[in-house]
């Protein structure tokens, strides 16, 4: 019985060690494991990934939802040319139990750089344009999915696009929610500027003092930013915290993208090819924004804020939005972000979407609108 026992375990072994080389030789593909886990396989589900005709050019767009009866929220990702598709399975997957999430990857940004010729493109780099692709969008998603109205999302540059659709398009959207708002450009570059030249001070940091001092003034006596300037405010900002709380560094972010579902390795490269093409064609309109004088949005309106946030400050924010008159408004703020909120607190971002954006759709499907 000993030497059958002792034979069995034996040849166990061996066919353990036959069938290795085929478990272990074959290197998993993050990419395709991730695109199976985030498949959505709902009988009444949705998972669309294409490129449509917005703005007479290709601009690719994503459609994810586990259920299509429900409210489609539409992402205006920042920036410029920034856009959110690598990184959303990071934090989207539970946003589709209850929304029909488009991604948009805009003029300029991502597939949609690499989708058309960038000197046919050059010329329509305007944020009017990028306004009009908005609009032109929506339209299409509201038609093709058979919807009155829509959610739109914007976070950082894609607040501008999402604030000017709501006050021109107020009647199709059930509410505008603003993350890591842009009121007024200038202002806010300034307040950046004053924080991080301050922290770097307190922290005996001569370096950054001496690379920010450099810059001084920031902005310029006319208001310019330029982008070597920028650049600096910026390398000492998220060295301190004013991108994302508590990190002196984005290269986990920017990591994360490189095992996306949905960017290959071609994609990822054309999104720093997309900014450095969009960025310098669209910084001085984005620099001049001032959304100060609009007081009133016929529409219900929630801001999203980091406590932490110095890459677009609340303080200009919070005075625009106590004078704003709209059918229902909301500030939340999130204690343990800065700038990227759906990385830093993806649960609470879920949560007030669900508890303070959804009802509005809910309230609307009521009234039959």
């Amino acid at each position: 019985m000993k030497l059958f026992s002792r034979i069995f375990t034996e040849a166990l072994a061996l066919a353990a060690i036959a069938v290795a080389p085929a478990a272990y030789t074959a290197v998993p593909n993050p990419h395709t494991i991730l695109a199976e886990v985030g498949k959505v396989v709902s009988p009444n589900g949705i998972d669309e990934a294409k490129a449509v005709e917005i703005g007479s050019i290709r601009q690719w767009i994503t459609v994810r939802g586990r259920d299509r009866r429900n409210p489609i929220l539409l992402v205006l990702h920042g920036g410029p040319a920034a856009p959110d598709l690598p990184n959303r399975y990071l934090f989207e997957g539970p946003w589709t139990d209850y929304f029909t999430v488009v991604e948009w990857d805009q003029r300029g940004s991502g597939k949609t750089y690499e989708l058309n010729d960038p000197e046919k493109v050059a010329p329509t780099m305007h944020a009017e344009r990028m306004l009009q692709d908005t609009e032109e969008l929506v339209a299409y998603l509201r038609a093709t999915y058979g919807k009155k109205k829509i959610f739109a999302l914007g976070h950082s540059w894609g607040t501008i696009l999402g604030l000017n659709l709501a006050a021109r398009r107020p009647d199709w959207l059930y509410a505008y929610i603003g993350v890591g708002q842009i009121i007024n450009m200038r202002e806010g570059e300034r307040i950046c500027y004053d924080w991080v030249l301050n922290t770097a001070r307190k922290a005996g940091d001569a370096q950054a003092v001496k690379e920010l001092e450099a810059i001084a003034p920031y902005p310029g006596p006319n208001g310019a930013l330029p982008i070597e300037k920028i650049n600096v405010e910026r390398k000492w900002s998220v060295h301190y915290g004013g991108l994302t709380y508590g990190r002196d560094s984005y290269d986990f972010w920017e990591n994360a993208e490189k095992i996306s579902p949905d960017y290959s390795e071609a994609d990822f490269k054309a999104i720093d090819a997309g900014s450095a093409f969009s960025l310098p064609k669209l910084l001085p309109e984005m620099a001049a924004t001032d959304f100060t004088k609009l007081t009133r949005l016929g529409c219900p309106v929630l801001i999203f804020a980091g406590r932490h946030d110095y890459t677009t400050p609340s303080e200009p924010v919070q005075r625009w939005f106590d004078r704003l008159q709209a059918p229902s408004k909301r500030w939340v703020w999130f204690e343990n972000s800065a700038h990227m909120i759906y990385a830093e607190e993806p649960g609470r971002v879920l949560v007030n979407l669900v508890q303070l954006a959804l009802p509005f759709a809910t309230a609307s499907a009521r009234a039959n609108e």
